[in-house]
Formats: C-alpha cells, structure tokens, sequence
C-alpha cells in the first residue's frame, strides 16, 4: 500500500527515526555496560523492538504501509523482567564511561517518556488512518519498554512510586 506524506508528515517522521537510532545506541551500549544479567536482557530485548520501529519508520518514509505484527504488543523486554536476576560481574565498557546499573535504568526510563511523548504528538499530525494505527502500535511498544524498565527499577529499591 502506497502513501503520500506531506512536507510536515515526512518531517515528524525524520525526527522520529532519529529517536529510533538514538534509542538503540542506549540499548546497545547500556547492555553491554549493564552488571546485572536481568537487566542486560531487558536493555537487549528493548533494543530489538526498537530496531523493528526503525525498520517501520523506514518504510513509512519510503511511502510503504508496514505490516504489524500483533505479536510485538507483548513487550520482550517485560518478559526479561520477569525472570531471574544473577548478577554479572563482567562490565564491559564499550563508551569508556561507566554508569551505574541505576543511572542506565533513569536515563531510559528518561528516553521512553520522552520519545512516547513524541510519537503521541507525531500521531495527531497524520491524515492517514493506517500510518495513525502503526504509530500508535510502535507508541505502545514504547510505553512497554519503559514499564519494564520501571519494573526491575522498582524491584532492585531504585524506584519508590509514592
């Protein structure tokens, strides 16, 4: 299925593909900075998901409907926060900088508010009912992502909702 964006559709879509990329380099580079295994899962499946919104940004740049598959509504990175946690005391530093788990968790949780924010914008600005449906599916994601974030982070006492 073909579209047609307009100059500021193609715009919002830029801006969100930027937020896409940025977010898999925090995914990519926090798992492999991460010293809990739980949360390493959780940063990697995330940054999988992301790399899926990418792909569906792409191709709604190139004019092209994506197709959705319902599946991904199930967040993987929730299903990493659910299962054990053993800690990992190989701490690879892929930037030189070393952040704590803690620190990692807060900049994320940061970004996936940020950028969900963004894409519920994003998706008030499009005529096309079908593009309206994969943002919101891929705002979904997102919001997934940080829940699982705000899960572990909750549970390791680095989160009090009061």
């Amino acid at each position: 299925m073909e579209i047609t964006l307009s100059q500021k559709e193609r715009m919002l879509l830029e801006d969100q593909k930027k937020h896409e990329q940025i977010c898999i380099e925090k995914y990519t580079n926090y798992a492999n900075q991460a010293k809990d295994s739980q949360l390493k899962q959780i940063f990697n499946a995330n940054g999988q998901v992301e790399r899926t919104h990418l792909d569906s940004i792409n191709q709604l740049l190139s004019g092209k409907i994506p197709q959705m598959n319902q599946q991904q509504n199930q967040s993987s990175g929730q299903a990493a926060a659910n299962q054990g946690s053993t800690s990992n005391m190989n701490n690879a530093q892929s930037s030189g900088v070393s952040l704590s788990d803690a620190n990692m968790c807060t900049d994320l949780l940061m970004t996936e508010k940020y950028v969900s924010g963004a894409y519920d914008t994003t998706i008030f600005e499009f005529r096309d009912t079908r593009v309206r449906d994969v943002l919101n599916h891929i705002q979904k994601e997102e919001q997934k992502h940080g829940e699982a974030i705000f899960q572990y982070m909750e549970s390791k006492g680095m989160y009090n909702a009061q």
